[in-house]
């Protein structure tokens, strides 16, 4: 498997270099050379394997140039210190399987990629003898889960930006209570926009990029969207019986009662939900469903593309992938209308979404174009240029065709948090609620509907409280931080003063 960038300006690399690479030197985005696409009798093997398991296994048709022995070392190593046995489990409520996100080390989806992938930089650096600093920027989850997935390493040192005053309290403590040698925590006077901006800009410096040996750990890092495809597979496959050619039907999975779960989690004092009134069942197969849908929010395109490479790995298993954003509207405005337009980023009870420029949509657009890297790359310019793209009617029944979108504002968001918790007994975050909220708009009668729950509700503790009328009660590894000490540096927004900050303290 070899990949090349979204603007044709690099010959195919192996996927170790393009890990490495993160943002190609182009300036385009890493992907396959060509997608894969499984059969269904290959499917057939892969429905009861645990989670590590399956990972290893949808893994190796994207990576060939690390042995299968160190991949699942590393695989596992990856997913030891989740707090749940499945790692990414299922629970129905209503109309919606909740997909839980959030067992990892920092309560949110992204631990489930970012562990992964600060356990390859650390194998590929001590393979290649070389050193990387790692920039990047966050909007909330991805800071800390990134922190946490390479702090103490040997051979890295980390540079997270933040927007000051712009994430939750409990979000900016998981971040700047790390206090380990190689974590480097600051604060921007701007925007998430702005920091995501200034890691682009100083990641097209080449000359810097390449002296200092930056290191990419947002969403634009194709190992990010590979190790999120796992989790649409794992639940496209428990949900779904098996088909025609794969051997016969199987028969649905072990249900767990409401009063032992709650006694399960209790005992183990896990980081879930279990313990909140009316848990619902968790769920195997579900009889005579052969296709399942996706509601996601996203406010960067990375969630739910991985989804759409998920759709193209398992022909027909996947349907609906239900795109959802906040007030924060480009992609919803992108899909609904073909009208993907920068506007002012408001701040909302989802943060993570808080966006107005998407940083995998080039990713998308790449196949949009028919995996044209010219027509992708002026399009990009443009974009750039303008703020703005437009797409005809012929496109947007391309884009329809891929995608469904709702998007939810601030009262919506609160109401369903509100609603799910009375109707259920179970809490949502603002960006699960999000997510739910599109779901149930976007719908279709007989198909299972699985929602992302991307992140613990207790790391929105004032959302929630604000839409139930009580505040989450905090998991031991939240409750602690209060009393921790903290470090970060509050900067400008400004390309510049970013650069001499990390030249300062570079590896």
């Amino acid at each position: 498997m070899r990949y090349i960038s979204t603007r044709g300006g690099i010959a195919p690399i192996p996927f170790a270099e393009a890990v490495m690479m993160g943002l190609a030197t182009d300036g385009g985005l890493l992907l396959p050379e060509k997608l894969p696409t499984v059969s269904l009798a290959e499917i057939v093997g892969w429905r009861d394997l645990a989670y590590p398991e399956l990972a290893v296994t949808v893994l190796r048709h994207f990576i060939d140039d690390i042995p299968p022995a160190e991949l699942t070392r590393l695989v596992r190593r990856s997913y030891t210190g989740f707090n749940h046995p499945e790692i990414t489990p299922i629970v129905a409520h209503g109309d919606c399987h909740i997909l839980e996100l959030f067992h990892g080390p920092t309560l949110a989806f992204k631990d489930i990629a970012l562990q992964l992938l600060g356990n390859l930089f650390e194998y590929l650096l001590a393979a290649s003898g070389d050193r990387m600093n790692i920039l990047g920027a966050t909007s909330g989850d991805t800071g800390s889960a990134a922190i946490y997935g390479v702090r103490g390493k040997e051979r890295i040192n980390i540079f997270i930006l933040h927007p000051y005053g712009r994430i939750s309290p409990i979000q900016e403590k998981q971040m700047t209570t790390v206090l380990d040698a190689n974590v480097f925590n600051i604060a921007i006077r701007g925007t998430f926009d702005d920091g995501q901006a200034i890691v682009k800009k100083l990641f097209n410096d080449i000359p810097f990029k390449e002296q200092y040996q930056l290191g990419a750990i947002n969403s634009i890092n194709w190992a990010r969207i590979l190790a999120q495809v796992v989790y649409y597979v794992y639940a496209a496959l428990r949900l779904t019986e098996a088909q025609p050619g794969e051997g016969g039907r199987l028969s649905p999975g072990s249900q767990v009662d409401h009063a032992n779960r709650v006694s399960q989690v209790n005992q183990t004092n896990q980081a879930s939900h279990a313990n909140q009134a009316g848990r619902a069942n968790q769920v195997g197969h579900v009889s005579g469903v052969n296709q399942v849908d996706f509601a996601v929010p996203t406010g960067n395109f990375g969630d739910i593309f991985a989804g759409f490479v998920a759709r193209r790995l398992l022909p027909g298993l996947i349907g609906r992938l239900i795109l959802a954003t906040n007030e924060n509207n480009l992609l919803t405005r992108f899909v609904q209308a073909g009208d993907y337009s920068v506007s002012a980023v408001r701040p909302t009870s989802s943060p993570s979404m808080d966006i107005q420029v998407a940083s995998n949509f080039e990713r998308y657009l790449y196949y949009l174009n028919g995996e044209d890297p010219q027509r992708t790359r002026q399009e990009m310019e443009d974009f750039i240029r303008t703020g703005s793209l437009r797409f005809n009617p012929e496109r947007l029944a391309q884009i329809q065709a891929d995608f469904v979108a709702q998007s939810a504002d601030e009262a919506a968001t609160l109401a369903t948090i509100r609603n799910f918790y009375r109707d259920h007994g179970y809490l949502l975050d603002p960006h699960s609620a999000v997510g739910v909220y599109a779901a149930l708009a976007c719908r279709r009668p007989n198909i299972p509907l699985v929602c992302l729950a991307t992140a613990h509700p207790a790391k929105f503790g004032a959302a929630v409280a604000a839409a139930t009328g009580r505040p989450p009660a905090l998991p031991p590894a939240l409750a602690k931080l209060a009393d921790q000490e903290s470090r970060c540096q509050v900067l400008a927004a400004e390309p510049g003063v970013i650069k001499d900050f990390v030249i300062r303290h570079a590896l």
